[in-house]
């Protein structure tokens, strides 16, 4: 281990980030910083009703008011085609579901606040609102339903009437017969209801884009925050404008976070092309945090279900699971794949021969679901973990010998899962056990007795998980040598925080034996970067770097092959160091600049490695609480993550994800909760209702891995964008449960245990 850690660049380097000093000093060029010459403001007029029919007045005096330039409603773009639903699936019965018609604009009905009404384009945003209070609505109102629990009653207002129902599909895995025979040789069987609260993605950066039309070629451009331009290329050309993609260049800069929110297409992307064909001048739309809470693609928000089977000896023998997935008003681009994917993952970590899952979509008066940090895998082990710590008290077992009872053994590797899932490596009870003894799990008694002198409640909690990631694909790779001897690497992955640069950066240093401020990473521009998978389910690593490997390999080689005519060496003889190819122990060499310009074309070399199979990092997240049974007060004071990443590329980015991904379980857990009313109205609709973890809300963690490579990716990586979410929020509820439990006799809790809740669960 430390000799991996003391290299200076190439796989386990410990680099500090490239990206940091530009975007710590406000030399960060995001959406919003660019403005080009004869810039328009746009504005969105949304509803502010959460289900009603409307007719619109008279448009002309927003039309005529003073600095507007254009206000479309949906009789004005009757050539674009509906916001596209990419994810149809197929139901229990084989059939696919039906995708409800969402126009970009509202033609009569809006189905949730903030739904699209008119679209209005000014010298000034203010020039646009002013107008936009111009508009006359007549609304007439009809009946909401908001909560996922009630959507499928029989009195249950119809989002979509013409169906007669507020499902939206019924999907499932495994064998309904097998796992009935499996509970009817049952021992115990073990039950929980739990929710998986809903959250809005708030990342620092609120969306926007800029829209530009060139008339003479009649091509666009749009600058937009994505995590991937080629996906949001194709689906606006081809799914709503109806052009072809090579007519439309996306760019992106630097993007201020995305936790899978930004992957989407959103209806102010097409609405501000269009209008910006129309005027002939750039048109630019920035969501304010206010709209965001109400536009952007919500997560989670599930009511599930489970029963675990079990022998006498607290084997697993069979899981049932009963999920109920809000859609929202609408299925969201890839919303219906969310809970399927998630539940792909149901039997966790644990050897389980029979599972029947049945996953309900619903739609509700609300707004839209879809990916968000973790995509379906956070909610899977959230419930299998809660659900394992019920059946352990069943059993009258610990919470670590139950699972070390059912754990998949290492001797049963590879292993394919009930739902079809491969994990190829894993040995999950030793980083339970490295966790449980870096944790102080056998002394936790002293602790406890020592809080509940002073008056406080201690709990103790773990969450054993897996996760598919890296999903089956490749990504394309380009390095190229400059006449100035630096290397460019164009690839289309798309960084919205994680370090790309640095992490590409670090291996194609060592490959061409030459600094980071040498190399430069062009992602985010399609008409740069021939194609590309973008940035989600921890792919851009794990998938990306194998290629950028291979690719820096062979123009290396090629490199070598072209100095070794010039310094009439062998090229097995050849080092790059510094700059220069040099025959090595001797003082001859030339410069890759002089290479670059001697060379009979352009040097670059293109890769894209294939991978056949998802990766499944896996890992333990041990938390330990205090809470204040005056007020209610969770305070984590102890948190501990070992994981299996496989393979280490960069220890501090790896670092800094982990802890990144369970700030967000920690929100999830404690404090973030999205609230309509009766009437659909968002109660938490800004930071002063919806409550973010901030730095004095999170403990120290304790982080360190232990790595089994991957066999089924080249370079033996399994990927942790998403693994501190995934295992954070099982861990926190076990333990917030643990205390509660053992001091106040409180059987169950929910997510957020906000101390409202934990302080009327106490007194109940």
């Amino acid at each position: 281990m430390n000799e991996i850690v003391q290299k200076k660049f190439g796989i386990g380097a410990p680099v500090r980030r490239k990206e940091d000093a530009a975007l710590i000093t406000g030399h960060g060029h995001y959406v919003d910083d660019y403005r080009p010459e004869g810039i328009l403001h746009a504005y969105v007029l949304r509803s502010p009703m959460a289900h009603a029919t409307f007719t619109l007045g008279d448009l002309s005096p927003a039309r005529e008011a003073e600095g507007v330039h254009m206000v479309l409603t949906a009789a004005d773009i009757t050539d674009l085609k509906p916001m596209p639903t990419k994810a149809v699936m197929a139901q229990v019965d084989g059939t696919k579901h039906a995708v409800p018609n969402r126009p970009v604009l509202c033609t009569d009905t809006v189905r949730h606040v903030g739904d699209a009404i008119a679209f209005i384009v000014a010298d000034t945003v203010d020039a646009a609102k002013s107008a936009a209070e111009l508009i006359e609505i007549d609304f007439e109102p009809l009946p909401v339903i908001v909560e996922t629990a009630s959507a499928m009653s029989d009195d249950a207002p119809l989002v979509w009437p013409e169906t007669g129902t507020n499902r939206a599909f019924t999907l499932g895995h495994g064998d309904k017969a097998k796992c009935d025979a499996a509970f009817a040789r049952a021992a115990k069987v073990s039950r929980i209801e739990i929710v998986n609260n809903r959250l809005v993605a708030n990342y620092m950066e609120t969306r926007g884009c800029v829209a530009e039309f060139d008339k003479a070629s009649g091509d666009y451009t749009l600058t937009v925050g994505t995590q991937g331009g080629h996906a949001v290329r194709d689906v606006i050309a081809e799914d709503i404008l109806a052009i072809d993609p090579a007519c439309l260049r996306v760019v992106t800069p630097d993007v201020g976070g995305g936790f899978g929110t930004k992957i989407f297409v959103y209806r102010e992307y097409p609405l501000c092309l269009v209008a910006s064909e129309r005027l002939g001048r750039p048109v630019k739309w920035i969501c304010e945090r206010g709209e965001h809470f109400v536009t952007d693609a919500h997560g989670r928000d599930n009511v599930t279900v489970a029963e675990m089977a079990m022998d006498e000896n607290g084997r697993f023998l069979g899981l049932r699971v009963d999920l109920t997935a809000n859609m929202g008003a609408y299925l969201h681009q890839y919303g219906p794949f969310i809970p399927w994917v998630g539940t792909s993952m149901s039997t966790g970590v644990y050897d389980i021969e029979a599972l029947h899952v049945t996953v309900t979509g619903v739609f509700t008066n609300t707004v839209p679901t879809d990916a968000y940090r973790g995509a379906g895998r956070p909610e899977a082990a959230y419930l299998i973990e809660r659900l394992v710590e019920v059946a352990a008290r069943d059993m009258g077992l610990s919470s670590d010998e139950i699972r070390r009872r059912n754990f998949i053994p290492p001797a049963k590797m590879p292993y394919t899962t009930q739902t079809g899932r491969f994990y190829d490596t894993g040995e999950f009870a030793g980083h339970m056990e490295k966790a449980m003894d870096v944790a102080g799990w056998a002394g936790f008694a002293v602790r406890d007795a020592e809080a509940a002198a002073r008056g406080r409640y201690r709990g103790i909690g773990m969450c054993t998980y897996v996760e598919a990631c890296a999903f089956p694909g490749s990504e394309e790779a380009t390095v190229e040598l400059g006449l100035d001897g630096t290397v460019t690497l164009l690839i289309g992955t798309q960084t919205n925080g994680q370090g790309h640069a640095t992490a590409y950066g670090q291996v194609i240093a060592e490959q061409f034996g030459i600094d980071l401020d040498r190399i430069n990473v062009i992602q985010g521009d399609t008409a740069r970067v021939r194609k590309g998978g973008g940035t989600g389910g921890s792919r851009s690593i794990p998938i990306g770097l194998p290629s950028v490997l291979n690719a820096s390999k062979s123009l290396v080689a090629k490199i070598k092959e072209l100095a070794a005519d010039k310094l009439e060496a062998g090229a097995e003889d050849l080092e790059l160091a510094g700059g220069e190819v040099r025959v090595v122990g001797t003082d001859r060499a030339v410069t890759l600049a002089e290479i670059a310009a001697q060379a009979p074309e352009p040097l670059s070399a293109r890769d894209a490695v294939k991978q056949a199979e998802a990766t499944y990092p896996n890992g333990t997240h041990i938390c330990e609480v205090e809470i204040d049974p005056e007020t209610g007060d969770t305070d984590i004071v102890n948190y501990v993550i070992v994981d299996d990443f496989g393979v280490t590329v960069n220890p501090l980015l790896l670092a800094g994800q982990v802890h990144g991904g369970a700030a967000q379980a920690i929100g999830q857990a404690l404090m973030e909760r999205t609230v309509f009313d009766e009437d659909g109205q968002l109660l938490t609709a800004t930071f002063l209702d919806y409550q973010m973890p901030r730095a004095e809300d999170l403990p120290d963690f304790h982080f360190e891995t232990r790595n089994v490579p991957s066999t089924t990716n080249a370079l033996g990586i399994k990927g942790a964008g998403e693994a501190g979410t995934i295992g954070g929020a099982a861990a926190v509820m076990n333990a917030v449960g643990d205390a509660l439990r053992r001091h106040a006799g409180v059987a169950h809790i929910d997510m957020p245990a906000t101390p409202h809740r934990v302080w009327q669960a106490i007194q109940s």
